[in-house]
This record gives structure tokens, sequence and C-alpha cells, in this order.
């Protein structure tokens, strides 16, 4: 069994930072991509970062510059560091990371469940 357990959501006001953490356990055996995407009211879930293995990022170009994704392979943790925050960044934000696990030997998406991030203006 895998779990991937986020913290770090929160309420910030427009300009300021957040720190979300999203931490995998369980069986293990290894990790690929891992990402961050959100989901506003009324819109489909976005990815809005991904980082692979190697430390390859990619963004979504509305928070180039202003979110910086990372991961440690030594926690199974990947976090997204969130600056500039603006109404728009309010939603959802879930964690994802593609796993293999010592039972299966095969790769599938495991989601978290979510945290809340709400900027007021």
């Amino acid at each position: 069994q895998v779990q991937l357990v986020e913290s770090g959501g929160g309420l910030v006001q427009a300009g300021g930072s957040l720190r979300l953490s999203c931490a995998a356990s369980g069986s293990i055996f290894k990790i690929n991509d891992m990402g961050w995407y959100r989901q506003a009211p009324g819109k489909q879930r976005e990815l809005v970062a991904s980082i692979d293995k190697n430390l390859r990022t990619n963004y979504t170009d509305s928070v180039k510059g202003r979110f910086t994704i990372s991961r440690d392979n030594t926690k199974n943790t990947v976090y997204l560091q969130m600056s500039s925050l603006n109404p728009d960044d309010q939603a959802v934000y879930y964690c994802n990371a593609d796993i293999v696990t010592m039972l299966s030997l095969r790769a599938r998406p495991y989601w978290g469940q979510g945290t809340q991030v709400t900027v007021s203006s």
C-alpha cells in the first residue's frame, strides 16, 4: 500500500508565499515522475509542475518564475515553493507520483488527498 500525504496549504495574502510538501510512504520500490496539480471550482484539474527522477522540471506557463518544484529522493518527498501568489492560484493542490511498488513492480500513478490554497486579495 502506498500513501501520499500533503501538507503546507492554507490562507495567504496576494503576493505572499507558501510551501507545499508531499511525502510518499509504503511499499515503494522506486518513484519516477512526481508533480503537483491543482483544481479550482468549476475548472478542470491542471498540471502545475512536474519533476522527474533526474530532477528535470516542467512548469505550466502561468507559474513560471514564481513556483519552484523540487524533490528529495532520500525522503520520497516532493515540494512546491510558491511565491508571488495571486487569486488565480487559489485551488486545491494535489500531489501526484508515478510509483513502482514492491508488489507489482509496475508503475502506476498515485494521488494525495489534496490541500487547499486560498489567496486573499
